[in-house]
């Protein structure tokens, strides 16, 4: 049986070469409406409340966190012209696959939280940080409308920690317990299926659930 690292470093070095030509378009894009770094490298807790540094495609203007949301809504105006179509597609997250190759994430596993998030855990919650974060999981697929839900609501954060965290969290407490190679598998392949077809992946979702 191939264990999950051996797993998520076949996969992610397989990624990088496929997924590379098409990065590197972006990247340059990303360059030319400012010229700064194409690049959103940001600090987030791992397992064992390890913090590492988060590759992703830049999607927002420079220095977006410093304004103190960490959440994001769909019409959120940090989120520059080209981002909007980075983030509809997710491209943004596959720099992540660098993350993986390192040992700081895995495949699938809890999407990796800021601190100022992780101290909000209750102690049930906390059990997230015994696994290595992932690139998505059951409840990145349930909320890839995320940014949707938050339109509405004038404190993103507030809202998230509200409407979505909760709801979120119970979903990767219940990966960490039920989670299976052949789970991880399941869960990449709708992933890639939920960015073109979110209603049909919710109902799927749910009988697994």
């Amino acid at each position: 049986m191939i264990n999950k690292r051996l797993f998520d470093i076949f996969l992610s070095s397989f990624g990088l070469i496929i997924f590379i030509p098409f990065l590197l378009p972006l990247i340059l894009l990303v360059w030319l409406q400012d010229y700064k770094n194409p690049f959103y490298i940001a600090n987030r807790v791992g397992q064992g409340n390890k913090k590492f540094k988060l590759i992703k495609l830049r999607s927002m203007i420079v220095d977006a966190d410093k304004t103190g949301v960490d959440s994001t809504s769909k019409d959120d105006l940090r989120i520059t012209g080209v981002g909007k179509f980075i983030r509809k597609f997710k491209f943004d997250e596959l720099t992540q696959l660098w993350n993986v190759f390192l040992g700081d994430m895995s495949f699938v596993g809890p999407r990796p939280n800021v601190e100022r998030e992780t101290n909000l855990y209750t102690f049930k919650e906390k059990k997230l940080l015994t696994v290595k974060p992932g690139i998505t999981d059951i409840a990145s697929i349930v909320f890839s409308d995320e940014s949707e839900i938050l339109q509405p609501y004038s404190d993103p954060d507030i809202a998230y920690n509200q409407l979505i965290r909760p709801r979120k969290n119970k979903l990767a407490l219940f990966y960490i317990q039920n989670g299976t190679l052949s789970l991880d598998i399941t869960l990449i392949v709708l992933t890639f299926i939920a960015i073109v077809n979110k209603p049909t992946i919710k109902i799927i979702i749910a009988s697994f659930i």
